[in-house]
């Protein structure tokens, strides 16, 4: 059925509820690259003033790519939960989004599985950056391995030790200095410069050492291919969490050569190994506006809604973790820093009204029109929003990737001045070692280095070996 409002005698109408909500989009430029976007500023305007006034059911009513035979769809459908839908079946989005403003977080927890993605795609496109940091920070959702991940008032982080060839030396070094920084509480997770199944056994073992030798109680993932990460674990390789990229529709998961078949049998294969803690959660999934529509996969639906259709996927498999890479795409989908601003704090709040555990890549590309102070307020409004989790780098350059994303100092900046500690197993090891003091502050010391230099093989052994 068509959408329209009038605004000052002219009547903007949108065929489509994908129309609709494509043209209520704040601006980027991925949904303009795809043709879709609003003309102007007052045609946005007109289809958010109609999506606001549009019933929640109507997104029941008429489900995206329901005629495509589309399994993330199907899977949507599955997921809804008309119990938990009830308190606000009678709403229109802009009524849910003044519901949310007063509800509490356990209110919102308990409508988790009574949203589709796209209700939560739709209010987000009506929310200030305020009522996306408001809401989101009220729903905590907690996950844990070795570590627990999303207690209120704390912030872990993935150690992201990358190396162009996959240096065993370089990705110890790299880890190491994150660890020193007090970076790694959430996953020291490499992303591999190769996807073959020896390197993937290789780097896995490499990070089973040093956090069995320093004894770190956290995570580590190599995030390779899921299907190699399969191959590895039946080779008997010491994985922890299983990784992969989703997308929000059947076509661009087969862009990454998946689809959920085949993340059930990582799942079970990963269960199956028992590394996992009773209760706990093993599998990590990475997102980004802009995949489907890189892929050619997102049949005329703009990128954040798609992008809220991953998180149908991700929560199919209850992850540890989950992480929207948000500039990383590039500008093609995500301009400036004001574009990867929006859509970071867009992403974390779908996530977490989804029931994801969810964190940030804040990152950008060099080609962007954004830096580092971009980055700098970005970061400081997912604190205050409650993100699970954030990625850092040595001096926030990713050497493997090419982009920018934080610095393990940015996580330093957010413990000490931002007052967020990281998960307490990790914060009392750090304490433990010294790399704190008695104050909660970087304190590593002479000693100390030389203690851990002791507990580790030779750093010119480990890199002979690569």
């Amino acid at each position: 059925m068509p959408f329209s409002h009038t605004v000052e005698g002219t009547v903007f109408r949108f065929e489509t509820l994908a129309d609709l909500l494509a043209k209520a989009t704040p601006q980027r430029s991925g949904d303009a690259l795809a043709g879709i976007a609003a003309s102007g500023p007052v045609e946005r305007l007109a289809a958010q003033m109609a999506l606001a006034d549009t019933p929640l059911k109507t997104f029941r009513a008429e489900p995206l790519l329901a005629d495509r035979g589309d399994e993330v769809t199907d899977l949507i459908d599955r997921q809804f939960d008309e119990a938990a839908f009830a308190p606000v079946a009678s709403l229109t989005v802009g009524a849910f989004r003044d519901w949310l403003l007063a509800a509490d977080g356990e209110a919102i927890a308990a409508l988790s599985w009574g949203l589709t993605p796209e209700m939560t795609a739709a209010v987000s496109k009506i929310c200030r950056l305020q009522d996306l940091v408001a809401i989101a920070a009220r729903r905590r959702v907690v996950t844990r391995f070795r570590s627990t991940i999303g207690l209120e008032g704390r912030l872990s982080t993935r150690n992201q030790p990358n190396h162009p060839t996959d240096d065993s030396l370089g990705i110890l070094a790299s880890a190491l200095d994150g660890l020193l920084m007090g970076s790694g509480d959430a996953v020291i997770g490499v992303n591999p410069a190769t996807d073959t199944v020896e390197d993937y056994r290789r780097v896995v073992s490499l990070l089973e050492e040093l956090r069995t030798r320093l004894g770190v109680p956290t995570q580590a993932c190599c995030l390779g291919h899921v299907t190699v990460a399969i191959e590895a674990m039946a080779k008997g390789a010491p994985v922890d969490l299983v990784f992969q990229s989703v997308a929000g529709s059947q076509k661009a998961n087969a862009g990454f050569g998946i689809d959920l078949a085949v993340l059930r049998e990582a799942a079970d294969a990963g269960r199956a190994l028992g590394r996992c803690p009773a209760g706990g959660q093993f599998m990590y999934f990475e997102t980004g506006q802009g995949s489907a529509l890189s892929a050619d996969a997102h049949f005329g639906i703009d990128q954040q809604t798609m992008e809220a259709r991953a998180y149908a996927v991700a929560r199919e498999f209850d992850p540890l973790l989950v992480n929207t890479v948000v500039g990383f795409i590039g500008p093609e989908y995500l301009f400036n820093g004001r574009e990867i601003i929006r859509a970071g704090l867009e992403d974390h709040f779908c996530g977490k009204l989804l029931g994801l555990p969810m964190g940030v890549d804040v990152c950008y590309t060099n080609h962007a029109d954004a830096d580092g102070d971009d980055m700098d307020a970005l970061l400081t409004l997912l604190v205050a929003a409650g993100v699970n989790f954030v990625i850092t780098v040595p001096g926030a350059d990713d050497i493997m990737l090419n982009y920018q994303s934080l610095s393990h100092h940015d996580a330093a900046f957010a413990r000490q001045t931002l007052q967020r500690p990281p998960a307490p197993e990790f914060e009392r090891w750090l304490a433990e070692t010294g790399i704190l003091d008695d104050r909660g502050r970087l304190g590593a010391s002479r000693a100390l280095l030389d203690d851990l230099g002791n507990r580790l093989p030779l750093l010119s052994g480990w890199g002979a070996a690569a």
